[in-house]
């Protein structure tokens, strides 16, 4: 697996993945875990939780997440847009959660 670097508005994360679409699907799961943790675990990730100014706070994702092998602030890095990122984290949430479900019923 690869190390990325992945950032959209205030977050700034690294992330190993073998893909840049799977890095930007953990780091955004990332931030969502800050605003709807689940089984009740929030990041523990302070890079994750620093705002612009460095300041405590929630990260805030802009239109588009970039990802690199090399760094931060990339001209050359991989862009997505955050909306298509997010959408495709939620079909995979949902999806968990259904498994789950299933799993439980068949108990």
């Amino acid at each position: 697996m690869s190390k990325y670097y992945v950032q959209s508005g205030t977050m700034r994360t690294v992330v190993q993945a073998e893909t840049t679409r799977k890095a930007a699907l953990w780091a955004v799961h990332q931030a969502m875990q800050q605003v709807l943790p689940m089984e009740g675990n929030a990041t523990d990730s302070n890079e994750l939780r620093l705002d612009a100014n460095g300041q405590g706070g929630v990260a805030v994702l802009s239109q588009r997440v970039c990802i690199s092998e090399r760094g931060f602030d990339r001209d050359d890095s991989t862009s997505l847009p955050t909306m298509e990122v997010v959408t495709e984290w939620n079909q995979m949430v949902v999806t968990l959660d259904r498994l789950e479900k299933m799993l439980y019923q068949a108990k």
